[in-house]
């Protein structure tokens, strides 16, 4: 249950901490976007062609967003709490897609079919490679649940899916519009994708401005703009958000025993194996028909090692300093709904709606005045990670949080332990399903990102993005196959691991 108290001094200072980092790019938008004065600003936001963009953005975000809700939360409800055939193969498969960059999908699927091109391929893309986002934290919630609901719900005489509906869909709101909101920020935020598919949104117009260098202010104001909806849809986030469902009883919850799914379950488990073919099977074969017209002699050659290394690296680093500046915020925001905790949970999100060029343009002005030491060195890099990823950890560590019992935590409060060392011996262990699931997004997405390592790598700083990108954006697939396929594999290992993880404490029955 959400608590009312004061947030604690130990939790709040890092907490701000981490809003002031997360706004960073700000220092540069502003200055960017009023440097012709607001005349510029207002002709600038009324013009038809910004009209059409917004459309066309929020067209593409709402269809996006709306396919995850439905995929996500199917998929996490059916491989958690049903009798699905395989499931416990599906939960991994289901997940690897957060291995395939956007733009490594939007080229497999391009290059296979151009006619493609457009919106009917970016949704493709950007669906398949986004609801993850959706059924992670919704899948932690449902191993969370106590069947208790459900089974209270059968007692009474409601069949399966009125069950389904009515008692643990509710539950789950929490989850699910986290994600749902991430999901959101993401595709407002993608460029590959959209870039490949010929799809003319924001972050297209935004990055030709950058890159041409003729228009700068116009990429602030529009990607200023950015920011204004995606701070509309963090507010109504927060607003449509659900309290978490308590347990019902004392003691320990035991595991749900799976749901039948009768006839259904042959249909499931096409419509899932159908999922991962499009979202994962498909882009892998497409990586190996690249390869077809690789030479095996000059793979040997290519510094695979190097890149790779680099990348693992770049990735553990970013989501150790991720998670450490989400924790504070994911409770706070769990335990404590004040206007100040709200207005750093909003901070924390808004930047993620930025595409990663505007972030990494804004950190390359702030880095040469004000953090000259760490300019184009690897702090300044993971700084730009944090930034973007930041409310993946903290929308994963709230999560949990919030599914999480705060009686115990109640308890330690009588006997007098301070709220940090509450937070550090109570909550962040009950916590620590979503700790790791915030620390494998952020993993695997520092290992996709590409427009901020570009920007702010070290001199001769190569990464598995960079050498990929360096390949097909000019249509040479068979060098770049190597490199897709190494991303692929080993971005997905975190994947793998957690949901294996996740499915031991599924299982696992609880001892009294």
């Amino acid at each position: 249950m959400t608590r009312r108290t004061r947030p604690p001094l130990a939790l709040l200072v890092p907490a701000a901490v981490a809003a002031l980092i997360a706004l960073l790019p700000f220092v540069h938008l502003a200055d960017r976007a009023f440097d012709e004065g607001l005349s510029r600003v207002w002709d600038e936001v009324w013009q038809r062609r910004t009209l059409e963009l917004l459309l066309r953005s929020a067209a593409l975000t709402i269809t996006v967003t709306a396919a995850c809700v439905v995929i996500g939360t199917a998929a996490a409800w059916l491989v958690v709490r049903s009798d699905l055939p395989g499931r416990r193969t599906l939960r991994v498969a289901l997940l690897l897609p957060l291995a395939v960059p956007s733009y490594l999908s939007a080229f497999a699927w391009v290059s296979w079919r151009p006619e493609l091109a457009g919106f009917t391929g970016a949704v493709l893309v950007l669906t398949c490679t986004s609801y993850p986002y959706v059924m992670l934290p919704t899948m932690a919630a449902l191993a969370r649940l106590d069947p208790a609901h459900d089974e209270v719900a059968r007692s009474l005489g409601r069949g399966t899916w009125a069950v389904v509906r009515t008692v643990t869909l509710p539950q789950l709101r929490t989850s699910v519009s986290a994600g749902a909101l991430l999901v959101a920020l993401y595709v407002l935020s993608d460029f590959g994708a959209v870039a490949a598919m010929r799809y003319e949104v924001f972050t297209w117009v935004i990055y030709g401005a950058y890159r041409a260098g003729f228009d700068p202010t116009r990429a602030a104001i529009l990607s200023s703009m950015l920011v204004m909806v995606a701070l509309a849809l963090v507010i109504a986030e927060d607003r449509t958000r659900g309290a978490a469902t308590a347990r019902v009883g004392a003691g320990t919850s035991r595991p749900a025993i799976p749901v039948r799914l009768g006839h259904a379950r042959w249909p499931a488990f096409v419509a899932m194996a159908t999922v991962v073919g499009a979202a994962l099977a498909f882009p892998l074969w497409r990586i190996g028909v690249w390869a077809v017209s690789f030479d095996g002699a000059d793979a040997v050659r290519r510094p695979l090692l190097a890149p790779l290394a680099t990348t693992v690296g770049l990735g553990l680093a970013a989501a150790a300093v991720t998670v450490l500046l989400a924790i504070p915020v994911g409770v706070l925001a769990a335990r404590h709904r004040s206007v100040a905790v709200r207005a750093i949970e909003r901070s924390t999100f808004v930047a993620h709606a930025l595409p990663g060029i505007v972030v990494a343009i804004s950190l390359v002005f702030v880095g040469t005045r004000l953090l000259r030491p760490i300019y184009l060195e690897t702090p300044l890099l993971v700084l730009g990670y944090v930034v973007l990823f930041l409310p993946l950890a903290v929308a994963a560590v709230r999560t949990s949080v919030e599914q999480s019992s705060a009686r115990a935590e109640e308890v330690a409060r009588s006997l007098g332990d301070p709220a940090w060392k509450v937070a550090l011996r109570v909550t962040t262990p009950a916590a620590l399903p979503g700790i790791a699931a915030g620390a494998a997004m952020v993993m695997l997405a520092t290992m996709k990102e590409l427009p901020v390592t570009l920007i702010l790598r070290p001199t001769g700083t190569d990464t598995m993005a960079t050498m990929l990108w360096r390949f097909t954006s000019v249509s040479d697939y068979g060098d770049a196959a190597p490199y897709a396929l190494g991303l692929v594999l080993f971005a997905a290992l975190p994947t793998a691991v957690l949901t294996a993880q996740h499915a031991r404490d599924t299982h696992r029955r609880p001892t009294s």
